[in-house]
């Protein structure tokens, strides 16, 4: 009771901080930029948008949850695309009002699954393989931001040209690491090894079992081995597909605004905007992430106000909107639960190698 009296007061003060910061956006953007933004400003940004534009940017919303549904339905196998969105639909709105929200997810995940005959095994598998996905891409979205902005030659600088290469190319290596550790044994063990050897330097009181690493690692990659191997394509494609969608939503929020600083800085912002929400003081770093993209957005000359707006609605189309949006999913499963108390589907289990 007590653990619940405690999340339950993290969760009130987390979202008012979003609140809060949503709502002195416009001085904290100031206070960041040194530009003079007001919510009048703003809100004629919101008042100029097309119908024509609202639409496009729904369409490309709701593509983005269906692109990633193919992220699911290859981590789960057995598992439909109307329930996978509904599942991720449910999950996000819980996600998003929580402070760490993830764990909240997951427990609903679970109980989502196993009403629908989903074994425990197959669920856990699941909750790793996607969440090892989301990881490595999140790692890759950094690259290729710093990418982008060294091709359009947004840093003149020689010296910290040289950096941004050096890191570009050593978040990509450490992404194909972990990614070769998780299909190929021998790179498993490799690793398991080497860190197994960083955490021998550990105080002996601190210290972990020898092998902890490497049978850490190998536990994992027996439990996704099956998924990975037979399934990578459509978890890689479907997230690809998701975050591209999602970027052509950010390009769409530049236009409408009129702050759109072109395609390299586009990729460059929308980068930092899905890194930003890994803050967790807030619900998928809200208010964080509108105030960090729309400085990058003044930083690359954009005005004030059209950044700042555009940051906000982006932040609608990936964040608010899917409070409601899992809201009614979340109500349609109870309800669909009570009039349907036994499993509809077989319990599914993990694809075997042959």
């Amino acid at each position: 009771m007590g653990n619940k009296w405690v999340q339950g007061g993290a969760s009130v003060v987390s979202l008012a901080l979003a609140v809060l910061l949503v709502v002195f956006l416009p001085e904290i953007v100031h206070g960041l930029t040194g530009a003079t933004v007001s919510w009048e400003s703003i809100g004629a940004q919101f008042a100029a948008l097309s119908w024509p534009m609202v639409l496009l940017m729904t369409g490309l919303w709701f593509a983005s949850l269906w692109a990633y549904t193919y992220v699911m339905t290859s981590a789960l196998p057995g598992l439909g695309h109307l329930r996978a969105l509904t599942l991720n639909a449910a999950g996000s709105a819980v996600s998003n009002l929580l402070p760490f929200g993830g764990a909240a997810g997951v427990a609903l995940t679970f109980a989502m699954t196993k009403g629908w005959g989903f074994a425990t095994r197959s669920v856990v598998v699941y909750t790793l393989v996607t969440g090892i996905w989301n990881t490595l891409f999140r790692f890759i979205l950094p690259a290729i931001g710093i990418v982008g902005l060294l091709l359009a030659g947004r840093i003149p600088d020689s010296r910290v040209t040289t950096a941004a290469w050096g890191g570009a190319v050593s978040i990509l290596v450490l992404v194909a690491v972990v990614a070769a550790a998780l299909y190929w044994e021998r790179a498993a063990d490799l690793l398991g090894r080497a860190v197994d050897g960083l955490l021998r330097i550990l105080p002996r009181k601190i210290r972990p079992a020898d092998r902890f690493a490497r049978d850490a690692i190998h536990r994992l990659r027996a439990d996704t081995t099956d998924i990975v191997h037979h399934r990578w394509p459509g978890l890689s494609l479907g997230m690809t597909g998701f975050l591209a969608l999602q970027c052509m939503i950010m390009a769409a929020c530049l236009t409408a605004t009129g702050s759109y600083p072109g395609p390299a800085e586009t990729v460059a912002v929308f980068a930092l905007s899905r890194v930003l929400t890994s803050a967790v003081i807030t619900p998928s770093g809200a208010g964080i992430m509108e105030s960090g993209t729309a400085a990058l957005l003044i930083a690359f000359g954009q005005p004030p106000a059209a950044a700042t707006a555009a940051a906000i609605l982006f932040g609608f189309w990936t964040y608010t909107i899917e409070i409601p949006w899992g809201g009614l999913a979340l109500g349609g499963w109870t309800l669909l639960r009570r009039n349907s108390p036994t499993p509809s589907t077989p319990d599914p289990q993990p694809a075997t190698r042959n």
